[in-house]
Order: structure tokens, then sequence, then C-alpha cells
């Protein structure tokens, strides 16, 4: 597991390195993440640790959202000042995502079948 965890966090910080040093708008998690990726597919696989390790390691993915629950204890009093509002943002975004991901999905079919 330690493997796998070095392995993540080499990307993570060499996504990160590289976002500082150009300048770029992404996260550095998220280089990291596509870093790693463009890694496993010019190696046309996945190296056998990180195959045995991955089960293991998702199942604690849980501890991630302990600063998240930090986070909604920290901002109480925001959240309940503004609560209603970060709501309807949420639920209007959530709808908006909803549809245009299925009218993008009934165009992208339409175009298939002609």
């Amino acid at each position: 597991m330690l493997d796998l965890m070095l392995c993540l966090l080499g990307f993570q910080l060499l996504g990160e390195a590289l976002a500082r040093a150009l300048d770029w708008p992404l996260p550095g998690p998220v280089l990291g993440l596509l870093l790693l990726f463009a890694a496993l597919w010019l190696r046309r696989g996945v190296p056998a640790t990180l195959q045995r390790e991955t089960p293991r390691f998702l199942g604690h993915m849980s501890l991630l959202f302990i600063p998240a629950g930090g986070a909604l204890m920290a901002y109480s009093p925001l959240l309940r000042s503004h609560g209603w509002q970060l709501a309807l943002i949420l639920l209007v975004s959530t709808l908006l995502t909803l549809l245009a991901t299925g009218g993008l999905l009934k165009l992208l079919l339409r175009r298939r079948l002609q």
C-alpha cells in the first residue's frame, strides 16, 4: 500500500510543480492525474503493484471526507445564514448539468443513427 501512496503522491507533486512552473490555471492534483494516466497509457498497462493495492486503497477513501466534515463545522454560521441560497444554487446547477448532458447525448445519438 505504501508503494501506491508514494506513486500517487509523486504524481501529485509532479503535477503541482509543473502547474506552478508553467503558471497554468489547472490544479496540480488534476495535472498529476493526467500525468499518471499518460504514464499508464504509454506503459500500455497497469503495474501489478497498482492492480493489487488499489482495491485496498479505495476501501479507505472515506477518510478523505474528514476535512470536508471539518469545514462544515467551521463554516456552520455561514451555512446557517446563507444555506438556502447555497441549496438553491446547487439544485439549479445540478438541473442545468443534467439538461445539458441529456441534450448532448440526444444530439450525439441522433448523429450516430444518421
